[in-house]
């Protein structure tokens, strides 16, 4: 029957040192405390009496259960060395010892009563008679019987000898029960004579233990292990002297194996985990009892067989080993057991063996990873020392040099991992197998890679692969998967576990240590997620000149729409080569869809395509792509507005003015280009009159005619390709078309001065001559454009034949606000005037000032009489130094200011 010897109450805690020995006197604790361990002459041994919180209520003087116990008395040095036993005599309030001697004391004072020190000195064990107040010594091989004589010394009374050192000995009644080797014997106080009890044991030193009713506990480890009473025979392990803490951990260990082993095979299995982890025995031991768990082949030697080598555990380990063996043979031969007993059996087997891995785990992964950090620095510290040798050539080694370290930590590490995965995977615990991959781990590839293709267990798959670094085999797993999820509509649930989204997610942490594998890797996702496979590569910061050359290459289709997505996140940013791409992109698709319609006969320069519009609307967003390549290759006889927004780029305005105005008829955007270049420059001193230019081609066609022939020659040279102006005359010298064909202009400045004559520009000339001109379009900028145009100038280029009625609307506001103006001139030059006077009077008050100097007068700067010398007073018309003194200050608050601004 499995029971509990004692129950355990604690009565004293945090004690300073190293507990010797305790004992028990008037319900107090006396404890014998070493601060050094015990092991050392000279060290501090002392005596701590220690007293419950309130006196007993019975006056017995019994101990009290209810603690906690307190410090009442201490007794420095009470011995020079640590006592090996200690008991009190209740009867004769003496306090027996053995430390160097047996030696006694009287209690409650302590005084010393008596020290017995000719045949006990190196005794080892005694024992106490209390109802005849016998003492027995054990020392050496001599057992030595001493009686108290009147309370104050003790005298021999007997003298044996033993078959060996005593370990332990208690009276029982006219005899005393000794503890020899690994037998117990009993000897007669008065004859000698002994008798053989039994063993106790292979391992564990004989241990015999008093009780108050007169029974003697005798330890002995492998009966109650035999009889499955695991907790008694721990308990009595616990009792062993400190000198066998070897043989008592490895009989403790063996008791574990023999306990979990009892409880694994009784379905307890997380309270067998625990007895296995108790006993230290290697993993591999545990893992063993799992035939389904596959193991990688490793060079580890256990813990468990490291103690097969102690001849003590050889029979009971040995014994072990059958034990799991004939467990083995009852798990894979339980016929009569239902698959579906079975099958919970298993699981909870396995949970346990998942709780029992990760307990174990923390460490072994700790030592593998110091293990791995140790050749890291081993193997830096090699090389630094090859690169440190000054009289060796230092060339490059084709081997790589390698430490031939010890790899026990990884190797059991990697046995671990492999079996933790699997137990999780055949738990159903998948998200705890994903978490484990995402961490360090040691998990052995093949094993496991074997195991997960079995079950169908894609997703830790996969991960295996992430955390491997096989990023290639993870990509080309998963693009299967979804073609599959793809192919299987009607199995929603692995339709939602595997989409392209999946593939995105995983490229993203690659986009920027391996951009290549996530081009390559994306051509499945870019065919059916474009738009947001190209925000990835422009979240993530892929190179925009390798992105687009890939695309160029394997995805022409896409080119574009990377470019926009690229360009509508950062048209400031992007790299100009990549913006003459896009246009250029744009350009080639616009000249196929042209060349369509003009052979259909549908095209007009009204015509819009949505590609055309990108077109437009980049060129006029955008200024860093190529303009003297896209104007070689427009046509000369379409796509004027594209043309007109060139012009502009290079501050052709009147070009691109006339474009809209007679090719496009467009003059609303002709109004709109000239507002856009005002406020563009409206910020810059000097900025040509736009709007004049304007109202040129509107009225005076013929003048700005020979203007751009002027300029054809210059602009032709500097950009090749682009033909001169021409126009074409009818005969007569008559203009025969209102619009003139431009090709390329530097833009051109009128002078206000030009004609300046009293008469409009249109005086004297054949207004016939130039076309029709269009004075409502002019009329109307007038209106609207008053405060941007100078209206002399304005006035000079109307016809001389323009109503002054149709002039209200721009020389009403113009009047107004010139003579605003000018009114406000007045008062700002009134007000400069009457400052003027003021300044004027102020230093003709100040130069009045009178300044008195006699001969006590001094300088402000030396203090010396000013005399006959020459003066100067400052400002304040109180301050007087002497001339000299004056300059030399100023100098010198020169030199102080050019050093200040040197310093800053």
């Amino acid at each position: 029957m499995v029971h509990s010897a004692y129950d355990a109450v604690e009565l004293v805690a945090d004690v300073p040192g190293h507990i010797e020995a305790v004992a028990s006197h008037a319900g107090k604790l006396l404890v014998a405390v070493s601060d050094t361990e015990g092991f050392l002459w000279g060290s501090d041994c002392s005596l701590r009496i220690y007293s419950a919180p309130s006196p007993s209520s019975d006056g017995g003087g019994e101990i009290r259960w209810d603690g906690p116990y307190a410090l009442e008395r201490q007794e420095p040095r009470f011995w020079r060395r640590p006592p090996l036993a200690m008991e009190v005599s209740a009867s004769s309030d003496l306090l027996i010892s053995l430390s160097e001697w047996v030696a006694l004391h009287r209690l409650p004072g302590l005084e010393t009563v008596a020290v017995v020190s000719s045949k006990t000195k190196g005794a080892n064990v005694f024992a106490w008679d209390e109802r005849r107040g016998f003492l027995a010594v054990g020392r050496q091989k001599r057992l030595t019987v001493f009686r108290l004589d009147s309370g104050r010394e003790f005298v021999e009374v007997k003298e044996f000898g033993v078959p060996d050192i005593l370990k332990s000995m208690a009276w029982c009644g006219d005899n005393i029960c000794l503890g020899i080797r690994r037998e117990y014997m009993i000897i007669n106080s008065m004859t000698g004579a002994l008798t053989e009890v039994f063993s106790s044991g292979r391992i564990a030193p004989p241990l015999v233990v008093p009780l108050p009713t007169g029974e003697l506990i005798l330890g002995k480890i492998v009966q109650l292990t035999a009889s499955g009473e695991f907790d008694e025979a721990l308990a009595l392990c616990k009792l062993l002297p400190p000198e066998d803490s070897n043989l008592r951990a490895a009989k403790e260990s063996s008791i574990h194996i023999r306990y979990g082993h009892f409880l694994f095979d009784s379905g307890s299995y997380e309270e067998a985990m625990e007895q296995f982890s108790d006993s230290h025995v290697d993993i591999t031991y545990v893992l063993s009892l799992y035939p389904s768990i596959v193991l990688p082949q490793t060079n580890i030697i256990g813990e468990h067989d490291k103690l097969l080598d102690m001849p003590e555990l050889a029979r009971e380990s040995s014994d072990v080993t059958d034990e799991m063996e004939s467990y083995s043979l009852q798990l894979h031969e339980s016929d009569d057991k239902s698959p579906l007993e079975v099958k919970k059996m298993s699981h909870n087997a396995l949970a346990a063996l998942v709780k029992y891995l990760q307990k174990k785990r923390s460490g072994i992964i700790e030592r593998a990873t110091a293990e791995v950090t140790e050749e890291v620095v081993s193997g830096a510290v090699h090389h630094s020392l090859k690169l440190s040798e000054p009289y060796k050539p230092k060339k490059l080694s084709k081997k790589r040099a390698q430490t031939h370290t010890s790899s026990i930590a990884r190797e059991m590490a990697t046995v671990l991992d492999t079996s933790l995965l699997q137990a999780l995977i055949l738990t159903g615990q998948s998200s705890g197998a994903i978490e484990l991959l995402k961490g360090l781990n040691y998990c052995d590839l093949k094993i496991c890679e074997e195991f997960l293709k079995e079950r169908s267990e894609y997703m830790v798959l996969l991960e295996l692969y992430k955390s491997n670094e096989m990023h290639r085999e993870a990509l080309r797993l998963l693009n299967q998967l979804v073609e599959e999820s793809k192919s299987e509509m009607e199995n929603t649930d692995f339709n939602k576990k595997f989409n392209p989204q999946m593939i995105l997610e995983y490229l993203r942490p690659l986009c920027r240590s391996d951009p290549m594998l996530v081009l390559e890797s994306s051509l499945y996702v870019l065919e059916r997620n474009p738009s947001e496979t190209i925000q990835l590569f422009l979240f993530e910061n892929v190179p925009a000149d390798l992105v687009n050359s890939y695309l160029k290459q394997h995805a022409p289709n896409l080119q574009s729409t990377y470019l926009e997505l690229m360009l509508s996140m950062n048209d400031t940013g992007i790299n100009p080569n990549l913006q003459n791409e896009l246009v250029q992109l744009y350009l080639s698709e616009v000249l196929d869809w042209y060349k369509i319609l003009k052979e259909e006969g549908n095209w007009t320069e009204r015509t819009y395509s949505p590609t055309r519009k990108k077109l437009i609307s980049t060129l006029e967003s955008n200024s860093g792509y190529n303009t003297d390549l896209l104007l070689k290759r427009l046509p000369q006889d379409a796509l004027f507005e594209e043309r007109a927004i060139l012009y502009g780029k290079i501050n052709q305005h009147l070009r691109a003015l006339s474009l809209y105005v007679h090719k496009l008829q467009m003059p609303e955007r002709a109004v709109a280009y000239c507002d856009r270049v005002y406020e563009e420059r409206e910020q810059q001193p000097s900025k040509s009159n736009i709007y004049f230019n304007l109202l040129q081609i509107y009225l005076n066609p013929r003048k700005a005619e020979k203007e751009f022939e002027q300029k054809i020659i210059p602009v032709a040279s500097q950009y090749s390709g682009i033909q001169k102006a021409t126009a074409t005359k009818l005969k007569g010298g008559r203009i025969g078309k209102k619009v003139v064909e431009i090709e390329g202009a530097d833009d051109i400045r009128f002078s206000p001065s030009g004609t300046d004559s009293g008469r409009s520009d249109g005086d004297g000339d054949d207004v016939n001559d130039g076309g029709p001109i269009m004075l409502n379009e002019a009329l109307e900028l007038l209106s609207q454009r008053w405060d941007r145009i100078n209206g002399a100038q304005a006035l000079r280029l109307l016809p001389r034949d323009t109503k002054l009625q149709d002039l209200v609307s721009f020389l009403e506001p113009l009047l107004r606000n010139s003579s605003e103006h000018r009114h406000n001139y007045l008062v700002i030059k009134n007000l400069i005037f009457r400052a003027n006077l003021q300044v004027k009077e102020d230093l003709y008050k100040r130069c009045q000032a009178v300044v008195k100097i006699d001969g006590d007068s001094t300088c402000s700067l030396c203090h010396k009489r000013v005399a006959n010398s020459a003066f100067a007073i400052y400002p304040n018309g109180q301050t007087l130094v002497h001339f000299v003194c004056f300059k030399e200050s100023q100098q010198i608050k020169a030199v102080r200011g050019a050093n200040s601004v040197k310093r800053r």
